[in-house]
């Protein structure tokens, strides 16, 4: 009681022993005991106003006595024991303490594609309360410049050869981070819009955006990635004038390669894709000087304003025309169609195929009925393009064999090298980062591996043989981006290029000019059929890696929907 009542003076130590460095701390046994007042500065000391609850068995007190005598506070004050909430028969593997070791994560939660793909396949009723990644002021989200950044962002995403749900993912998770509920984003083929409506009983906002002009460039593509998975991190911190000034340094940005790479590497992806159908060095030449021929005239109707549809008619002219050109000077030893067959490969659309089956496949109709309808086009500007030369070269009297089909010589190793040497040069072509060439190179590698051990060495369907290596594309390039949390497209789409029906194309389009129409529309069909074959295998493989990665916040446990079947009704 005197403790309690008395004054400032009276708290301090009675004696120097308190203050003695040398002076046992609470928890150690000693001799004497000392009275709890001697220690009123002790850092093991319960602080005033605070109330120690006791404490159970098996947490460090044996004898269960009051707060503040020597046993309970050497219990509450260590620094060992685990707290009081800590169970050892409900515990995690090993106890950390409060400012111990962190937890090591060797990935992070699922990226925000699959989240967001998770939700907008909800019902708006039953998707769960945003929550606001970015600050914002105090009035909340300038609703108006939060969708005109949203819709900014999915153009270059669009623009750059997204799928429909990914740029709708994109446009979401935008939106979401920026603490926007209730939007809808729509997306096709050359329109972008979003609905913003706060209530029932509020107006809605809506917005919309055209993409007028495509450009492949996946540099800019991981860079806007990259963008958003900043936006909606909790870690950092993106403004919407930071988002904007990024968003406008991300379209300042210059190519990473030079019109005069890209020729070479045209050059390139031709010659290994020739080497690829069994020619020799210099068939490898021959191809090359066609396939740079053939861009470099594309670029100069490009520099005159044509459309695309004619650049595809003069890029496939100069490989078609060397080609001919061997066959009447008798190099028939240098294989001809092996060169058109080449300079083909550089030409042909995978990318926009495999996004047009993508849209189908995923409910987006109207987009993947307007990207075939564009890879039709260009498909036939480049049957167009050959078809004039090769009708050329039969009336000047070019011997051109359409059943001299490729036979493909016991060199493993060369073709192994040739389709790395061709997925490379792709990855050049579609303007990728540094970073992933390396990886695309080998995903190419061990498709051509797979395919060609079931196709040649198994004897399968070549179109069998083509789905299940593009499968095998598509999984390792959706793991990859799923690590690097990135896009898809440059891990696959360059990846594909050994696979592309090259010689398919040609002899069909060789015996169609010859007359021999039933010939070449069998051929043809085979071509459409390895496309195709190419495209699902590469959905099919995105869709089953995701099968395996759980994604947070699903509503009562339940995975990504997907729409119903509607059993032909």
């Amino acid at each position: 009681m005197v403790a309690e009542q008395g004054g400032p003076e009276d708290q301090k130590p009675q004696s120097d022993e308190a203050r003695s460095a040398f002076t046992p701390p609470a928890g150690v046994d000693r001799r004497a005991s000392v009275p709890d007042d001697d220690h009123p500065t002790s850092e093991f000391a319960v602080p005033a106003g605070l109330t120690a609850e006791p404490q159970g068995p098996g947490t460090g007190s044996a004898s269960g006595s009051a707060p503040g005598s020597g046993s309970g506070s050497e219990t509450i004050g260590s620094a060992f024991a685990p707290p009081r909430t800590y169970s050892a028969q409900h515990s995690p593997p090993a106890f950390t303490p409060a400012h111990g070791s962190p937890m090591i994560r060797l990935t992070k939660e699922a990226p925000w594609q699959d989240r967001m793909r998770t939700m907008l396949r909800m019902p708006v009723a039953e998707r769960p309360a945003p929550e606001t990644v970015q600050k914002a002021d105090e009035a909340g989200p300038a609703v108006p410049r939060v969708l005109d950044l949203t819709l900014r962002i999915g153009e270059l995403l669009l623009a750059g050869g997204e799928g429909a749900e990914d740029v709708e993912a994109a446009m979401f998770a935008v939106t979401r981070s920026y603490g926007l509920d209730r939007c809808e984003p729509t997306v096709t083929f050359t329109l972008l819009s979003i609905s913003h409506q706060p209530s029932l009983v509020d107006d809605p906002v809506t917005s919309s955006r055209t993409v007028r002009r495509r450009a492949t460039d996946y540099t800019r593509l991981a860079a806007v990635f990259r963008l958003i998975d900043d936006i909606t991190t909790e870690d950092v911190e993106v403004s919407l004038e930071e988002a904007y000034r990024r968003l406008a340094e991300i379209r300042r940005n210059r190519h990473p390669y030079s019109g005069w790479v890209l020729t070479l590497a045209a050059g390139g992806l031709a010659g290994a894709a020739s080497v690829l159908l069994g020619g020799g060095p210099l068939v490898f030449l021959v191809a090359a000087v066609g396939a740079m021929l053939g861009d470099r005239l594309a670029w100069l109707c490009a520099g005159r304003g044509l459309p695309e549809f004619y650049q595809f008619v003069a890029a496939a002219m100069p490989p078609a025309a060397l080609g001919v050109a061997l066959t009447l000077t008798h190099w028939s030893d240098l294989q001809p169609s092996a060169v058109i067959t080449g300079g083909l490969f550089a030409l042909l659309p995978g990318r926009a195929l495999v996004a047009g089956v993508q849209d189908g496949l995923t409910g987006f109709y109207i987009t993947a009925a307007a990207r075939l309808l564009e890879v039709m086009y260009l498909f036939i500007g480049i049957v167009v393009g050959v078809l004039l030369v090769l009708y050329l070269g039969l009336q000047l009297g070019a011997q051109l064999n359409p059943e001299a089909r490729f036979v493909a010589p016991d060199r493993p190793v060369v073709q192994i090298l040739a389709s790395m040497a061709l997925c490379f040069a792709f990855a050049i072509l579609l303007q990728q980062d540094r970073s992933t060439v390396l990886a695309v190179t080998l995903n190419g590698g061990v498709a051509w591996v797979i395919y060609g051990a079931m196709a040649r060495t198994g004897n399968i369907s070549p179109v069998a043989a083509t789905a299940t290596a593009a499968g095998l594309v598509g999984l390792f390039g959706q793991l990859l981006s799923r690590y690097r949390y990135t896009s898809s497209l440059p891990f696959i789409t360059a990846a594909i290029g050994p696979l592309l029906p090259g010689s398919a194309t040609y002899f069909g389009l060789l015996a169609v000019a010859q007359g021999r129409v039933n010939a070449g529309l069998s051929s043809l069909s085979t071509a459409v059929a390895t496309a195709l074959a190419i495209a699902i295998g590469v959905n099919l493989g995105s869709e089953i890696s995701r099968l395996f990665m759980r994604v947070p916040g699903a509503v009562g446990g339940a995975g990504r929907r997907a729409a119903k079947r509607t059993r032909g009704f």
